[in-house]
């Protein structure tokens, strides 16, 4: 099987496998925990997991500086209570500051702490939007967002087998000794 065709089976086990436990753990509790936010953190995590956005440091710090930020800039704004943005359909220009300073506070809070992990940008988006509101919205992305970061610590330890299926041999290349 080609390198490419196994990297991305193995993806789309390993992303599927995780969101499922995810989606299953809010089933069993009664919340929302898969959000937008947990696919590009998906992505990171399992797809590069030994680049610095997908170390559980970079990815823990970046979703708590992106919810600091994003709470901020909602208090600051007086935002606390506006409905999110889905439920007005468009952005007002308090919101519209808001969502623009949580990400840049962010940004600018992960090159400080050296801890980049570009999906803490839609955190703090779904927070200042209104979508991730304070309560159970909030605590649903960020205890999806926990259960995520640990599973995929697990699988991103996972490699494909080697081993081939019994009865299947490797296909002869030029310069081998025949069998016999």
């Amino acid at each position: 099987m080609p390198a490419r065709l196994r990297t991305g089976a193995r993806l789309f086990l390993l992303s599927a496998t995780a969101l499922v436990i995810v989606g299953a753990i809010g089933q069993a509790v009664g919340w929302v925990l898969l959000t937008t936010t947990l696919g590009p953190t998906a992505y990171i995590l399992l797809a590069h997991p030994h680049t610095e956005a997908a170390q559980v440091r970079s990815s823990v710090l970046g979703h708590t500086c992106a919810t600091a930020s994003g709470l901020l800039c909602l208090a600051a704004f007086g935002l606390w209570p506006y409905p999110s943005t889905v439920g007005q359909r468009t952005d007002s220009w308090h919101q519209i500051g808001a969502e623009a300073l949580a990400v840049g506070l962010t940004l600018f809070l992960l090159v400080l702490l050296n801890a980049h992990h570009p999906p803490a940008a839609a955190t703090a988006l779904l927070i200042t939007s209104g979508i991730a509101r304070p309560g159970p919205p909030l605590y649903g992305m960020l205890t999806g967002l926990a259960l995520l970061i640990a599973a995929a610590a697990l699988l991103s330890h996972v490699r494909p087998s080697m081993k081939r299926a019994p009865g299947i041999r490797r296909r002869a290349k030029p310069g081998d000794r025949a069998e016999g």
